[in-house]
C-alpha cells in the first residue's frame, strides 16, 4: 500500500537506477553478432539493394502546382 502512496518517488528511484546501469554497461563491448557493419562497406556505390520481383514498387514522378492552379482547383 506504501507503494501505491509513493508511486512518484518510487519512480524517480527506477529512473535514477536505469541511469547509472546505462552508463555501467556502455563500457562494454558489443557482441559480434550486434556491432556495426564497416563504413566503407556501407558507403560502397557497389553495393545495391536487392530487388524482389514480387514486391510492386510505385514511382511518383510530378511537377508542383503553381499558385494560380492551385487556386483553379478550389
Amino acid at each position: 500500500m506504501k507503494l501505491l502512496k509513493n508511486l512518484e518517488a518510487t519512480f524517480l528511484v527506477a529512473a535514477v537506477v536505469t541511469n547509472f546501469a546505462s552508463y555501467a554497461v556502455a563500457s562494454a563491448q558489443a557482441p559480434e553478432a550486434m556491432r556495426a557493419a564497416p563504413v566503407a562497406a556501407v558507403v560502397s556505390p557497389a553495393v545495391k539493394a536487392e530487388v524482389n520481383p514480387k514486391v510492386p514498387v510505385v514511382v511518383v514522378r510530378a511537377q508542383r502546382l503553381s499558385a494560380a492552379e492551385k487556386a483553379a482547383l478550389n
